[in-house]
């Protein structure tokens, strides 16, 4: 080979190096620019309450708060009350429909009818998905045969009356007794109103918000007793029940 041919070889390769440097530079740029900018939509999103994730009702791993159920107790019959959801966008289901909140005439009793199609009820019904459902060191272990005791008394402590204990017992007693043991504590005002906050009107003088986060067991673990402050039931009360079981 001539020395003008390998000058004209070497200039060749040089210029495929230089476009293959140009190339994976381009591809790290890209690289860099995506990751900076799910940083800053990750901080414009950044809030004080718990993260969500958009992921559907059906997926095993997407934890859902399960059978919230509303209770109207005014201190009048034929109240007409409105009850809103913070964050609607979350919900997987709902009875009666919910489109923009719910609004029924209740009655002392809890009795309540549905001013947009005039049926009976005695409660609000919705489910939600991305609940921020965890274990942590506080909580109790608790035997799947002595659950419905457990619920018993401690749905009592809670604030519920013998009714909606009932009506929480016969929903979840079956998925906890299929199991040895259960991991079970108690999330309540505060951080359900982060996750999803009732806007009630007229304004309610008590309200009481449980959701019982449980996780199968195999074997007891060691925790801290939760620490339970029964509430006071004082003029227009509402009440809300569910759960949700820890992935």
């Amino acid at each position: 080979m001539s020395g003008k041919d390998t000058a004209k070889n070497n200039k060749q390769e040089k210029k495929n190096n230089t476009g293959s440097y140009v190339a994976i530079t381009v591809v790290v740029l890209i690289f860099i620019a995506v990751a900076i900018g799910a940083t800053i939509v990750g901080l414009l999103h950044k809030d004080d309450g718990p993260e969500f994730y958009n992921c559907p009702h059906y997926d095993p791993h997407c934890m859902t708060v399960d059978k919230p159920m509303i209770y109207l107790y005014p201190t009048e019959d034929n109240t007409e009350v409105s009850v809103k959801l913070s964050n609607p966008e979350k919900l997987t289901t709902s009875y009666p429909k919910y489109t923009d909140g719910w609004n029924v005439l209740a009655q002392k009793d809890g009795s309540l009818t549905d001013l947009n199609t005039g049926r009976e009820l005695y409660g609000l019904y919705w489910e939600g998905a991305n609940y921020p459902a965890k274990q942590t060191e506080e909580g109790f272990v608790v035997k799947g045969e002595d659950s419905a005791e457990f619920l018993e008394e401690k749905l009592a402590e809670l604030g519920l009356t013998e009714r909606e204990a009932e009506e929480f017992i016969v929903y979840w007693l079956p998925k906890l007794e299929a199991n040895k043991y259960n991991y079970i504590r108690f999330d309540m005002n505060e951080v359900l109103d982060k996750y999803m906050k009732l806007n009630v009107s007229p304004k309610p003088d008590t309200v009481i918000r449980i959701a019982m986060n449980y996780k199968a067991l195999d074997a007891p673990i060691d925790v801290v007793e939760q620490k339970i402050e029964t509430p006071a039931r004082n003029g227009f009360t509402v009440v809300e029940w569910g759960g949700s079981e820890i992935k």
